[in-house]
């Protein structure tokens, strides 16, 4: 029996979950420390120098994208060639720490869990900062209170796909190069991606191609959600979120955040609204502080059964690959 390679095989299956349970337990770096942020100042840079017209700002935008992306992959790439030197179980670690940096559920579950709790002080001039601070980019100033809750309820869960399961589906494809570059091009999208004067056309080849690399992740979100839903609320809350997010998933400009966001207005039997934009009908129901805290609830079993579903993707990776040597 060959030891070396049941190590290799037992490090792919738990690095999902290794980095899973170090986001949960660590959070996120500080912003000096963490590859995202090092991502957001590179863009910062270019942007600032970025020439004006709209066919330049395009190519530019264009160029800058295939250059992060390739420069992160690269990188991860030769900190994973690096890592070779370590022991297994530091190799281990360090790769699972690779993919955790890559992941943001436990933050953006604790930022929405802060304005959960100031809407529960009935504080919602605290709850419309926090919002606006940590999880939506929209102006927040006067939103209701029940608007406030039903914001952060969209916006955990429109994060499950990019923060969270895109990333592991990156990694189960090709591995955390590919994560990487992935993240850059979200960051991009995230910071660029905005339909303003400024923006519209050096941010428009990263909108384009994070809507392509996240079609199939949103509408595995959107089943795992269904599926969370079924567990804590029972088949009937499940059948609706169904039901919604085929009803109601197209109502968004994006093609990908209305598959997440309506899943969830129908698992909790609400409506989700963005003024002037859209309204994802789900039910009739008030969006609580209960409501929200639900919501997160549900988040949080659609990430775990994310990872259960890549450690069983590793499994058969593992297992294919032992059967050919």
């Amino acid at each position: 029996m060959n030891t070396g390679n049941c190590k290799v095989y037992t490090r792919d299956i738990l690095i999902p979950l290794l980095a899973y349970l170090l986001d949960g337990f660590l959070g996120d770096p500080p912003n000096r420390w963490h590859p995202v942020a090092w991502q957001g100042q590179f863009l910062a840079r270019v942007e600032h120098a970025a020439p004006r017209g709209d066919t330049v700002r395009f190519v530019w935008g264009m160029e800058t994208l295939a250059a992060g992306m390739g420069l992160s992959a690269a990188v991860a790439w030769g900190a994973m060639r690096l890592a070779r030197a370590l022991p297994w179980p530091l190799r281990l670690l360090f790769e699972a720490g690779l993919l955790k940096l890559a992941l943001a559920a436990h933050g953006l579950d604790r930022a929405a869990g802060q304005v959960e709790a100031a809407l529960r002080r009935d504080d919602v001039p605290e709850a419309r900062r926090l919002l606006s601070w940590h999880l939506v980019s929209r102006d927040t100033a006067d939103l209701s209170a029940e608007e406030v809750a039903g914001a952060a309820v969209e916006s955990v869960a429109e994060n499950l796909t990019d923060a969270f399961v895109a990333p592991l589906a990156a990694y189960a494809l090709v591995g955390l190069p590919g994560v990487w570059a992935y993240r850059f091009c979200q960051t991009a999208d995230s910071m660029w991606g905005y339909h303003d004067s400024q923006h519209e056309w050096l941010g428009k080849p990263a909108a384009r191609l994070d809507d392509a690399l996240n079609w199939l992740p949103a509408r595995l979100a959107a089943g795992l959600l269904t599926a969370a839903t079924w567990l804590v609320a029972g088949p009937a809350a499940a059948a609706n979120a169904w039901r919604t997010r085929r009803r109601e998933a197209r109502r968004t400009a994006s093609p990908n955040a209305g598959q997440t966001m309506a899943t969830m207005a129908g698992a909790l039997g609400v409506t989700l609204t963005k003024r002037g934009h859209y309204a994802l009908n789900g039910g009739d129901a008030a969006i609580t502080p209960d409501v929200l805290a639900r919501g997160r609830r549900i988040v949080r079993l659609a990430a775990g059964l994310a990872v259960a579903m890549a450690t069983l993707a590793a499994v058969i990776v593992a297992a294919s690959d032992r059967g050919r040597t």
